[in-house]
C-alpha cells in the first residue's frame, strides 16, 4: 500500500507518528500546499518510508498526476472538508482507495433551513457510488474518530448488544483548558464554524429534518473524570450515516461546546466572520473566515499548554439481547498529557488521526473490503476494535444508569 496523505496540518501530522508504529504499508508521501510543512512532518520522524510533496488539495488534475507520480493506491483526505470532492474525484478518476474523514459539505435548504434539509453532508459523494462499485473501488468516508469511531460504535452495538435500538446519540466532551489563551479551539477552526453554524440534522420517524444551531441542551456525564458537560445539537455526520446501514428510531450528534465558545460562535456569525466566501479590501481578497482562523493559534501547536482529556462515544438506547431494555455509552478518552509524551501530539487532532490509520490497516490486510461509497458502519465492528487496542488506544463502555438531564 502506497498512501498519498494530503494535509500536514494538525491531523496529517499526528498521522505520521502513529503510521510509523506499524508495517501494513510500503510508502507515505505527505503532500501539503506548504512544502515546508509537510518537509517538517516528515523529518521529524526520520523514516524512508515517509516523503514530502508539495501539492494543491483544490487542483484536481494536480492530485491525480501526484497519485500516478508517486504510484500511491491510496488517497488519504486529511484537509478541511472545502476540498473534498476535488480529492474525492482525483482518486475515483486514478483508481485509488478514498478514506476521508469529512464529507463533502452541506448546503442549508433555502426557505426552511431549520426544519427541512437542502444538500446534506456526504449527499455529492453518495451520488457517485454506483461510479466507484462499476470500478471496482472503495471509498471509504467519515473515518476519523467523529465520524469513524462513533459509526463503528454503533455498528457494534447494534450487532452485539441490543436486539433493537430506539436511539443512538453520539455525545463528545472534554474538560480540555488550554493557557495562556482566552479563545483557542483545540480542533479546526474552519470546520468547526461549519458544522456547529449550520442547521444540525436529526434523524427520526425514518427521515432527516433539521433543527436550530445549539438546540436542544442536555447536561451529559462523561467518563474518566471528565464529568458533566453541557452538550447541544450541531451538524455532523453520523447521523447521515448511520441510518443507512442500521435500523433506527433516533440518531443525533451533541457536541459539549461550552456557553463561553458558544457565544463566541454567535459572535462571528452576527458579524458576518464566519463567511467562508472570499471578499476585497483594499486591494487584498480573502475569506472572512479564513482571516479568523488565521487570526488564532495552530491547533497542533497547542499541546504543550493543553490539560485534561477528550472524550468521544456512542450512546445508544434499546432492547438488549436479553428483551430487557438497556442503554449503554461506548467511549474513547485521551489524556492530552499521555498523548504528548507518547506521540508529541496534542489529544484532539490525535484522537482524530489514529482511527483512519487503523482503518487502513484492516484494508491492507483484507479483513475490511467492498466497493462503492461506504461509511464505518458497512463494515465488521469487532477487528476494527480490536485492532484499536492492539496500538494501544483503549476503548470502553458502561451501563447508562442515570438519565441524561435537561440543561
Amino acid at each position: 500500500m502506497r498512501i498519498l496523505l494530503v494535509g500536514a496540518g494538525g491531523v496529517g501530522s499526528a498521522v505520521v507518528p502513529i503510521a510509523a508504529r506499524r508495517d501494513f504499508f510500503e510508502h507515505i508521501v505527505v503532500a501539503d500546499s506548504r512544502q515546508s510543512r509537510a518537509a517538517e512532518v516528515v523529518a521529524t520522524i526520520g523514516d524512508p518510508r515517509f516523503s514530502a510533496a508539495v501539492l494543491d488539495a483544490s487542483d484536481q488534475a494536480a492530485v491525480e498526476a501526484a497519485l500516478a507520480e508517486h504510484r500511491c493506491d491510496v488517497l488519504f483526505n486529511a484537509v478541511d472538508p472545502r476540498f473534498t470532492m476535488s480529492l474525492f474525484l482525483a482518486a475515483l478518476n486514478a483508481g485509488a482507495l478514498y478514506l476521508d474523514m469529512a464529507m463533502s459539505l452541506s448546503r442549508p435548504h433555502p426557505g426552511r433551513p431549520y426544519e427541512l434539509t437542502g444538500v446534506k453532508l456526504g449527499d455529492e459523494q453518495f451520488a457517485l457510488s454506483e461510479a466507484w462499485r462499476s470500478r471496482g473501488a472503495l471509498a471509504l468516508v467519515g473515518m476519523g474518530v467523529e465520524p469513524g469511531l462513533a459509526d463503528v460504535f454503533a455498528r457494534y452495538a447494534a450487532d452485539h448488544l441490543f436486539e433493537s435500538v430506539e436511539e443512538i446519540g453520539v455525545r463528545d466532551g472534554s474538560n480540555l483548558v488550554v493557557e495562556g489563551y482566552e479563545f483557542a479551539p483545540t480542533f479546526s477552526i474552519w470546520t468547526t464554524i461549519e458544522e456547529c453554524l449550520n442547521p444540525p440534522v436529526v434523524w427520526e420517524n425514518g427521515a432527516w429534518h433539521t433543527t436550530e444551531p445549539f438546540s436542544e441542551p442536555e447536561v451529559f456525564d462523561f467518563p474518566e473524570g471528565i464529568g458533566p458537560v453541557e452538550c447541544v445539537n450541531v451538524e455532523h455526520e453520523e447521523v447521515l450515516l448511520v441510518p443507512r446501514w442500521i435500523d433506527v428510531g433516533r440518531v443525533t450528534f451533541k457536541y459539549g461546546l461550552g456557553r463561553e465558545f458558544i457565544a463566541v460562535l454567535k459572535t462571528l456569525r452576527k458579524l458576518g466572520l464566519d463567511n467562508a466566501g472570499k471578499i476585497r479590501v483594499g486591494g487584498v481578497e480573502a475569506s472572512p473566515r479564513d482571516v479568523v482562523a488565521a487570526s488564532l493559534p495552530d491547533p497542533a501547536t497547542l499541546g504543550d499548554r493543553m490539560r485534561g482529556k477528550t472524550c468521544a462515544g456512542t450512546w445508544v438506547k434499546g432492547v438488549g439481547k436479553d428483551g430487557r431494555p438497556r442503554e449503554v455509552y461506548l467511549y474513547h478518552v485521551v489524556d492530552n498529557s499521555w498523548s504528548m509524551r507518547e506521540y508529541g501530539c496534542q489529544a484532539v487532532v490525535w484522537q482524530t488521526a489514529v482511527h483512519p490509520v487503523v482503518a487502513l490497516e484492516l484494508l491492507a490486510t483484507g479483513v475490511w473490503s467492498g466497493t462503492g461509497v461506504l461509511g464505518p458502519e458497512a463494515f465488521d465492528a469487532v477487528p476494527f476494535l480490536e485492532l484499536l487496542n492492539a496500538y494501544g488506544s483503549p476503548w470502553g463502555m458502561r451501563e447508562q444508569t442515570r438519565r441524561l438531564l435537561p440543561a
